[in-house]
């Protein structure tokens, strides 16, 4: 398990470079929405981006970092590593999209598009490192990585009075990261709220891993929440975290990720991407309760285009 010092420790390690992002309630939902779409780079992952980049010695900065992202965590990553003033190589599939490939470099990262999907970019980049000698910094198999993730979980418990009525979190899941982060958190109470995890049913890794024990047989398809897509690495520590931590994850159709998108536009005039929809979408589609319940809107970096595409009702119709 995630002990609960390396969490504290990981919230004084980035304070400044993060900000708390605001926790606000929907009447016509009756629950909460925490905005990591306001977050710095747009993404909750900044927060585990810079507890590992943060927490590496000075011999271990020399070399620079290496690293594979759909777009959100090599943000992230490329900030701390110019925080501390060391490079940044991120390995991203040929498929990702343009805004997010511009954001990482225009935060200094030295982007590498590597032909296919996203785990040919993850194997990619660990092959560079282990080469190089650079360190390679996963977007979840990482002990650092997740305890920085784990601080919006510790943000929202000073914002919510402890999380005191609160009887469930939604989250959405990929790797596990986020989810592993935020359980960590929870351990300390005395009544915890359900941990569920929200996962597009067209890349649905990690939900085949809770409820199977096995990633075998999962075919994948093109999906709106692409941060959230790729097979979840074998041996990856999230896949316990996730099985502990988490009450239980849920599917939801592209269409109900792009009517969450459509939702939150309409609603409270903020633009959130695909990956960040799922948990909205769960809510929406009525796939979990949603008495006394806190939303995790992950990130809003999303093509322009494509965000007004849906929003206008001609974008992807699945």
């Amino acid at each position: 398990m995630i002990p609960l010092e390396w969490l504290h420790a990981a919230r004084e390690r980035i304070e400044g470079l993060v900000k708390e992002t605001p926790l606000t309630y929907d009447d016509a939902l009756g629950v909460f929405f925490k905005w990591e779409n306001q977050q710095v780079t747009g993404s909750f992952k900044i927060r585990g981006a810079a507890n590992k980049v943060l927490s590496l010695q000075d011999w271990e900065r020399e070399n620079g970092v290496i690293t594979c992202s759909a777009g959100n965590h090599g943000q992230g990553v490329a900030l701390a590593a110019q925080r501390v003033g060391t490079t940044c190589e991120v390995y991203a599939s040929s498929h990702a999209v343009p805004i997010k490939i511009a954001a990482m470099e225009a935060l200094g990262a030295n982007v590498h598009l590597v032909d296919g999907d996203y785990v040919a970019a993850e194997k990619t980049a660990i092959k560079q490192a282990e080469q190089s000698g650079k360190v390679f910094i996963s977007p979840y198999n990482d002990v650092q990585v997740i305890a920085g993730q784990g601080t919006l979980g510790l943000e929202l418990q000073r914002q919510s009075d402890g999380l005191k009525g609160i009887q469930s979190l939604v989250v959405p899941v990929g790797g596990g990261g986020l989810l592993a982060g935020i359980g960590g958190t929870l351990e300390s109470l005395t009544v915890k709220p359900r941990l569920i995890g929200a996962q597009s049913e067209a890349s649905p890794y990690m939900h085949s891993l809770f409820y199977t024990g096995t990633q075998e047989g999962v075919i994948e398809r093109d999906s709106l929440a692409d941060g959230l897509a790729g097979e979840v690495d074998h041996q990856s520590i999230t896949i316990p975290l996730v099985d502990y931590y988490a009450d239980e994850i849920v599917l939801v159709t592209e269409n109900e990720i792009r009517d969450a998108i459509i939702y939150v536009w309409k609603t409270h005039r903020q633009t959130i991407e695909g990956s960040a929809a799922v948990s909205v979408a769960a809510v929406l589609a009525k796939k979990v309760s949603t008495l006394q319940a806190i939303i995790i809107v992950t990130g809003g970096n999303i093509q322009p285009a494509l965000h007004k595409s849906i929003i206008q009702g001609t974008g992807p119709q699945k």
